[in-house]
This record gives C-alpha cells, sequence and structure tokens, in this order.
C-alpha cells in the first residue's frame, strides 16, 4: 500500500508538472476523416482510436536473465472511443490499418522496453481485406497516411520466459514530424490540420499470447514480414517457443502535443503510475 501511494504521488507530481510546462498534453476532440475527405465530414475523437491486432516476437537472450528482442505487428484500426460508429460502416472504402516493428531489450521475470522501430498507419479504399494474404496481412495495403517513429522507452512486465503478462499493459511512445501525417486525415478540434504540425502518439495495449496462430497469420506476419526462417516457414509446424511467439493485442491510440524539452520523461512517470495503480486495483478485485 505504501509502494502504491508512493507511485500515485509521484504521478500527480509528473502530471501537474508535465501539465505545467505545456508538455506532452494528450489531444481531446480531435477529428478523424478515415477517407481523407478533410474536417467537416470526419469523426470526432474524444480520447482515442481503438485498435486490435497480432504481434510476431523473437528473443534472443543476451545474459542469464536478459535478452534483445524483434516485433513485427499488424493492427485493425475500426473505430473511435469504442463508440460502435465503424470507419468502413459510415465510411465507405475507410478501412484503417498499421504495421509496428521495434527492437528493444528486457529481462526474463521483469520488465522489457523499446529501443525504437516504426509505426505506419495506412488508409486502404477497399474493405474487408485486412487479415488476407494480400500485402503484410492485408495491413499495409491502400495509401499511407502517417508514419510515427518509436521513441525509446514504453514497454511492460514478461514473465519468466519472456513472454508478455497475461493481460499486461505495453505502452508505445512515438513521435512524427511535420508532413508525418497526410493532410486530410487529422485535424484538431478547431479544424487546424496536423500534417502541417510535429505529433506525438501513445498507444496502449493490452498482450495476450495467442496459443495457436492461424496459417494466414504465420505465413504473413512471421515467415514474410519478420524474416523469420524456423518451423512453419518453409518446412515443418509452426509452434510457440521461449524464443519466438504470437500475442494478441487490443488498446488505444492517442494523439499529444510535442513535449518541452526534458518533459517527456515526467510524462511516462506518470503514466506508469497511472498503470501501477490500475493493475495493483485489479489484482484486488
Amino acid at each position: 500500500m505504501k509502494q502504491l501511494k508512493r507511485m500515485a504521488c509521484a504521478a500527480a507530481v509528473a502530471m501537474s508538472v508535465a501539465g505545467g510546462a505545456s508538455a506532452a498534453t494528450v489531444l481531446n476532440n480531435w477529428v478523424f476523416n478515415p477517407t481523407g475527405g478533410g474536417f467537416a465530414s470526419g469523426q470526432k475523437v474524444n480520447e482515442y482510436l481503438d485498435v486490435n491486432g497480432n504481434a510476431f516476437i523473437q528473443l534472443n537472450p543476451t545474459g542469464s536473465s536478459s535478452f534483445s528482442f524483434s516485433e513485427h505487428a499488424v493492427f485493425n484500426i475500426s473505430q473511435a472511443d469504442s463508440n460502435g460508429k465503424l470507419f468502413p460502416v459510415n465510411y465507405p472504402g475507410g478501412n484503417i490499418t498499421a504495421t509496428f516493428e521495434a527492437t528493444g531489450t528486457g529481462s526474463f521475470g521483469g520488465a522489457f522496453t523499446f529501443a525504437g522501430g516504426t509505426i505506419t498507419m495506412y488508409q486502404n479504399p477497399t474493405p474487408g481485406q485486412y487479415g488476407s494474404t494480400l500485402g503484410t496481412y492485408g495491413a499495409d495495403l491502400g495509401n499511407q497516411i502517417a508514419k510515427f517513429n518509436v521513441m525509446a522507452g514504453g514497454g511492460g512486465n514478461v514473465d519468466a520466459s519472456g513472454s508478455p503478462v497475461n493481460n499486461g499493459q505495453v505502452s508505445v511512445f512515438a513521435s512524427a514530424a511535420a508532413g508525418g501525417l497526410d493532410a486530410g486525415y487529422f485535424f484538431r478540434e478547431n479544424g487546424t490540420d496536423l500534417s502541417t504540425e510535429a505529433v506525438m502518439a501513445f498507444a496502449f495495449t493490452n498482450a495476450n499470447t495467442v496459443g495457436s496462430p492461424d496459417g494466414t497469420l504465420v505465413d504473413e506476419v512471421a515467415c514474410q514480414y519478420a524474416n523469420f526462417t524456423g518451423p512453419g516457414c518453409g518446412g515443418g509446424t509452426y509452434a510457440n517457443t521461449p524464443g519466438h511467439f504470437f500475442v494478441g493485442n487490443n488498446g488505444q491510440f492517442k494523439l499529444a502535443e510535442v513535449p518541452e524539452p526534458g518533459s517527456l520523461a515526467l510524462f511516462g512517470i506518470a503514466m506508469l503510475g497511472v498503470g501501477f495503480a490500475a493493475r495493483k486495483r485489479a489484482a484486488k478485485q
């Protein structure tokens, strides 16, 4: 309980300091138009876009208790704020997907953190192709509408084998320079097109091991996207091992102001504090 109070206090202080410094303020009531049709026909996003997908992770032990890893993932982005207004339904041809690749390090039975990578978002004018053998699981089809660079930090907790703990929260911090977002898709609530600005992105997902990934997922994401050459790719039957495995992810994708120098760390401490408190509450229920 004392540790929880200390973490909550640290989070409150960090949020206060970050806010006072005009740091990484999460954008609320921004507007997203999944067809690139502009502000007027876009959908208001109160806080986040819903994301779900699958990731293939390869671990390389670097010591008795440490490892490095690479991750390759595909995501579908179907709605905002869990509001049920699915993009392909309300905006014909507005299927939004993303690919994610990153590297990092961690410790078995401890935490892992990202070292760098990319998040690339696409608008596919032909709905229903996500999960197919087209492109990379159908996640990189159509028009590229945004590219974010993954920043060092974030991550989550893993078990003794290196797999993310069940329902463990994974966080990713990323940034896009001005021009990193295509015009016509992302807007401030006043109508300003965010393609003219540098922005931050924060993704928070819950990770769970996928025990029996289907053949399409293995072939498209592990064999082709991640260049995996083990069983299941060119021969044999794929199976998760402590060295390579699939996880399923579902969570939230948020945009934020670019923080002032030195204040991103405070924002990260705050978010970790909030996540820690949430996990403690959930464990007591």
